[in-house]
This record gives structure tokens, C-alpha cells and sequence, in this order.
């Protein structure tokens, strides 16, 4: 670990935290943004992707000292004062604690499955766009246990630094795949021997009734829209009960209820 102390907010070892929320909407060339002490302990201890540098407000530093003795030898921990840390991310940074991350290579949605153990649930996320919703799922999908999460291209990036936040960093840590295509992905999954089944306020069956099964895949949809109905007709659906004058849960909501009803707890 190499501490190093910053004094200018344009200087060219912190370019890639400058300006955070303006630059979340562009991308960051393969990089992603972790925040907050807890997050970075994930990032550090999981290490399913690389740290290539911290940033840390001076004042942090010592009680950070259990966390960042698992950075890897020779990581840059870049120390700055709360003045020079806030024009650096371009808004007050109360949290003090930062860290730049980078992306691996994309894996696919077809190999992650391939790769699964023979009893595994795993979540299907079409259409999921909120930010603070996918991050609430991957938290539940690491509290009970889940092997993976796959999302279509519509759902947002789970790296965006605001769901890693809001996941309290499960984000870095259970395995995730992209897909282009839900009736290819469902395909690949009956031939893997998942079981699938949809989430949806009109499904056929309670899940207090719905059979577990050793491999699950449980599906989720937008809030508003659900689930596209071709997909709903292929599955098999089912529904959290709940009382008549009332709509829906939100989404995040609805994944605990359906994870922990089929988790294993074998925990």
C-alpha cells in the first residue's frame, strides 16, 4: 500500500474520480466507482475485479487502516483533505472514502449458467432500470444465497456506482451476465434443467405454494409493465398474495420475499 497525498484537484493520478455524477452517465472506459467503507472491504476481500487506486479523505485513514491492509501490495491509497476531496468529485463527499475499480471481461449469460452447481437459484432481471432497484436485488440475492443474476440489456448497469452503493457492495461479489435475448436465455436454461418461473401480480399460483426446486430461475420484470406477456405465457407464473385494494410490491421488495422463500437456507 503507497500512501500518497493530493493537494490539487486537477492532478492527474485522481483524473478518473473527477466530476463523479456527470461522468456515472457517460461511462468510464471499463472503470467503475466503489464508495464507502463497507463497499471497499467487498471490493478488497472478493476481489472478483481489480482496485486500481483509492481515495480516501485525510481524516478516514485511520480507522480505514483493518480494510486497507487487503489491498494488494503496491495499490495507490491517494489521501486528500475534505476540500480538495470535494472538487475533485464535484459535490460533498461526507462518505470520505472512494475507489476505482475495473471491469472484467463481459462474461455470458450461456457460460455462467454452464458454470452453475447443480443446485442453484439464480435471478432473471428483464427490463430493471432503476438503479437503487438492482442494487436492493443483488443485496438480497447475496443475503439468501443466490448464485447469480442475469439481466437483459435493458436493466441497468449493476456497476453504476449508485447501485454498488445501494447493494452494499453484492454487486462486486455475486457473479453476473448479460443477455440480448429472453427466449434464447430461457432456451439455454430448460436445457441446463432450470426450472423457471415468473413473478407477476396476476401469476397462477401463490409462491407459498410454488414447489422449490434444486436449480430455479426466478424471473422479475419492471414495475408498471411486469414481465413481457410472451414470456409470461411460457412460464410458469406465480404471484405474492396480498390484500385486494392494494397493487404490487416494489420490485426489490418482492425479490426478498420470493428469495427467501426458495433460498436453501443452507447458510
Amino acid at each position: 500500500m503507497e500512501l500518497v497525498h493530493i493537494d490539487d484537484s486537477q492532478d492527474a493520478r485522481v483524473a478518473a474520480y473527477l466530476d463523479i455524477r456527470e461522468r456515472d452517465l457517460v461511462g468510464r472506459q471499463g472503470r467503475f466507482v466503489a464508495e464507502g467503507k463497507v463497499v471497499l472491504d467487498v471490493l478488497l476481500s472478493a476481489r472478483r475485479f481489480e482496485t486500481e487506486s483509492i481515495l480516501v479523505l485525510e481524516n478516514r485513514l485511520a480507522g480505514l487502516e483493518p480494510v486497507l491492509a487487503k489491498a494488494p501490495a503496491g495499490l495507490p491509497v491517494y489521501v486528500a483533505s475534505s476540500e480538495t476531496m470535494d472538487r475533485i468529485a464535484g459535490f460533498h463527499m461526507h462518505r470520505g472514502i472512494l475507489a476505482i475499480g475495473r471491469k472484467s471481461q463481459p462474461e455470458s449469460a450461456a457460460d455462467l449458467v454452464k458454470a452453475l452447481p447443480t443446485e442453484a437459484l439464480i435471478v432473471v432481471l428483464v427490463g430493471i432500470a432503476n438503479h437503487d432497484n438492482v442494487g436492493s436485488i443483488f443485496r438480497n440475492a447475496a443475503a439468501f444465497g443466490a448464485a447469480a443474476v442475469l439481466l437483459d440489456q435493458t436493466s441497468c448497469d449493476p456497476l453504476y456506482r449508485k447501485a454498488i452503493r445501494v447493494s452494499v457492495g453484492a454487486a462486486l461479489k455475486v457473479p453476473f451476465a448479460t443477455f440480448a435475448d429472453t427466449a434464447e436465455l430461457a432456451q439455454t436454461l430448460d436445457i441446463e434443467g432450470f426450472a423457471q418461473l415468473a413473478l407477476s401480480p396476476d401469476g397462477k399460483t401463490d409462491i407459498r405454494d410454488a414447489e422449490r426446486k434444486n436449480r430455479l430461475a426466478l424471473y422479475l420484470g419492471s414495475e408498471g409493465e411486469g414481465l413481457p406477456q410472451a414470456l409470461l405465457a411460457r412460464l410458469t407464473t406465480a404471484r405474492i398474495a396480498m390484500t385486494r385494494d392494494f397493487d404490487s410490491l416494489n420490485v426489490a421488495a418482492a425479490s426478498a420475499i420470493a428469495l427467501h422463500h426458495f433460498s436453501s437456507g443452507k447458510f
